[in-house]
């Protein structure tokens, strides 16, 4: 599961699960097999502060709204290739 990706962009709002619920499960996952944990990017267009902190506290790494900037999504890739972004 998780530990088969590098990053996990990840939208809040989806059909069949939220984002919230998504990143409670790999967190999960990863707790309960002592993974080290994979970097997962909120990616969404609900751009309310309240929401970055949900997220944040929820087990996201990083917080990035739609649109999203280019050099703001290299940036999150440079992070988690330089091991600056993890969970």
């Amino acid at each position: 599961m998780a530990e088969d990706f590098d990053l996990l962009l990840l939208d809040l709002h989806m059909p069949v699960m939220d984002g919230l619920k998504v990143v409670e499960l790999v967190r999960t996952h990863e707790r309960s097999r002592g993974l080290v944990g994979i970097p997962i990017v909120a990616f969404t267009a609900d751009a309310y502060d309240e929401t970055r902190r949900a997220c944040l506290a929820a087990g996201f790494s990083e917080f990035l709204t739609k649109p999203a900037l280019k050099k703001d999504v290299a940036q999150v890739v440079a992070d988690v290739s330089r091991g600056r972004l993890r969970s």
